[in-house]
Order: C-alpha cells, then sequence, then structure tokens
C-alpha cells in the first residue's frame, strides 16, 4: 500500500493512516499464501504439535481448518527500539521531505502493529547524537504519545547542517539496551564513507548484546543511487555541509554510481555476515515492504 508522502505531511494524522496502512496490509496477506502472519496478528499464533490443546481457537479452525492457539498478554516478551535518522540529508528530496517522511510513516505503522500484538515500542532519533528517546512500553498511551511525537518531528522544520554520527550513536544504544530486543533503523547511512567498517563495529556491537537488527536503508533510489538527472548543469548541494559543485550529471554519474554501489555493496555483505537484516527501502516504494520485513523479523525471534 502507497500513500503520497506530501499527503502524509498534510493530513497530519499519524494513528489513522498507520491503521488504514495496517488493515490494507493485513488484507494482502489474507489474499496471499501467508495466512499465517494474518491470523497472528489478530492474536493468534500456529499451533505446534505436541502442545497443550487448551488454548486452540475452535471457532478459527472450524473457519480455516487449521490450528490457531489464542495469545495472551503474559506470552508477549518482544521489546523494540526504532532509530530514526533525523540528520539534514533525511530531509531530501525538498518537495516532500521524502525520507524523513518516509521513515515516519514506517516507524508509526509498526508502532501500530506492535501495539495491536500487545509487545513494547520505543523510538529514539538521532542525527550526530541521540536527540530523543522514549520509553519502551506496551500501552496504548504510550502508543499514543508516540504517534504525537513522531507527528511533530513530521511537522518539524529542517535545522540547518546537522551532520550524522551513525557508529557513535549505535555504540551508545547498544550500551543503553538492557533487555534482549529488536532494533529496527531507518537511515540513509549516508555517513563518511571513510566510517564504513565503523558502522558495522556498532552494528555488530548490537548483535554481540544479543539483540536482533533491521536496517531499512532509506534512500531515493532514482536520484541518490540511479543518479537520474536531466541532461542539464547541476548545482549539487550536501545538505549537511553546505558544500556546493556546479557539473553536467553526465561527467560523472558512472563514477557516482559504481563508488555509490561498492559501498552499499558492502555493508550489505558486511551485515549478511552477523545476521543483521539490511533492506532497502526506496521511498517510491509500496510500505508493504517494511511491513513484511518486519514481521519476519519478529517471527524468527520467537
Amino acid at each position: 500500500m502507497k500513500f503520497d508522502l506530501k499527503k502524509i505531511r498534510e493530513l497530519s494524522n499519524l494513528e489513522l493512516l498507520a491503521k488504514q496502512l495496517v488493515e490494507g496490509f493485513i488484507t494482502g496477506l489474507h489474499k496471499s499464501p501467508y495466512h499465517g502472519f494474518s491470523v497472528e496478528f489478530a492474536e493468534h499464533r500456529l499451533y505446534n504439535t505436541g502442545e497443550s490443546t487448551k488454548d486452540i481457537d475452535w471457532k478459527v479452525y472450524a473457519r480455516t481448518d487449521k490450528l490457531f492457539s489464542k495469545r495472551y498478554e503474559e506470552e508477549t516478551n518482544l521489546r523494540c527500539t526504532i532509530l530514526i535518522d533525523n540528520s539534514s540529508s533525511m530531509y531530501y528530496p525538498k518537495e516532500n521531505y521524502g525520507k524523513i517522511t518516509f521513515s515516519v510513516m514506517a516507524a508509526a505503522t509498526i508502532a501500530f502493529m506492535l501495539q495491536k500484538q500487545r509487545d513494547a515500542i520505543g523510538i529514539t532519533t538521532f542525527s550526530d547524537h541521540i536527540e530523543s528517546q522514549t520509553a519502551v512500553k506496551s500501552t496504548h498511551t504510550h502508543l499514543h504519545k508516540i504517534l504525537i511525537s513522531l507527528e511533530q518531528l513530521l511537522q518539524s522544520p529542517p535545522k540547518k547542517e546537522k551532520k550524522t554520527s551513525i557508529p557513535e550513536v549505535l555504540h551508545q544504544i547498544a550500551n543503553k539496551i538492557h533487555k534482549r530486543s529488536l532494533v529496527i533503523i531507518f537511515s540513509d547511512m549516508f555517513d563518511n564513507q571513510e566510517q564504513a567498517q565503523e558502522i558495522i563495529n556498532g552494528l555488530h556491537h548490537l548483535k554481540y548484546n544479543n539483540h536482533e537488527v533491521l536496517l531499512f536503508h532509506v534512500t531515493d533510489k532514482k536520484t541518490e543511487i540511479d543518479f537520474e538527472f536531466d541532461d542539464r548543469p547541476y548545482n549539487f548541494i550536501d545538505v549537511e555541509t553546505k558544500e556546493r559543485l556546479k557539473i553536467h550529471p553526465s561527467q560523472i554519474r558512472d563514477h557516482y554510481i559504481k563508488r555509490v554501489t561498492e559501498y552499499f555493496q558492502d555493508l550489505t555483505v558486511k551485515c549478511g555476515q552477523f545476521k543483521i537484516d539490511f533492506i532497502p527501502a526506496d521511498i517510491s516504494d509500496d510500505f508493504d515492504k517494511v511491513l513484511a520485513a518486519y514481521l519476519i523479523k519478529r517471527g524468527k525471534m520467537k
């Protein structure tokens, strides 16, 4: 399911939008081969052979011819911290602040799903330092506070020249989270390319502390990865340093694509070595891709 990113900012009702996204996604799952996800979301889980039959939902069995056990609040022990990169580069492209808008909407939707499953959620925003951090709770009141804070983030004008320091923030987060958690990161990962190993070290710190990590690499793929610009001179401005470069895209396209591709391929491979899910998230994509990746990762943590 897809929303116009510009309209998301105009509507300014994340709770309603998140609910619509989740309901549309679950409806889609009912029509797909992955029925287990959608039923599980409705507070059930697949029955495993050998378990007690006392919690089997026989009404669901009558409708689906499949065995599901009812889930209870005390069964839920998943804790999730969602990290949102709030540096200046995330406010690109300027016409809809697409990357931060996409990230906030995706985070709100996952938070909505987590609370419906009675899981605990916390939100952290960062740039070159941790900017804000909520508690990790599972109540509806807490979800409401999170959605309000995300709406405020969505409506805040971008601050000038906010740089990123992903490695430092990851180490701080790893030191702050004391219980095994799912850590979900939304970032364009456009840090200093010389810091690639430091970024991996920070991610490994989270894994070393027994956390599961889901990293969404948020980009405007058309321009930031494929470098598709019209055939005319441009003034390219680094939004974090304000450095300017006037050049014709065709002069650097091949070199740019080669460097960017190598950088992110290297990150992907190294994440794979540590069993960290590195998922490209193009802001023109449906949100379903993000939600499906989250559900798959959540299922592996049981």
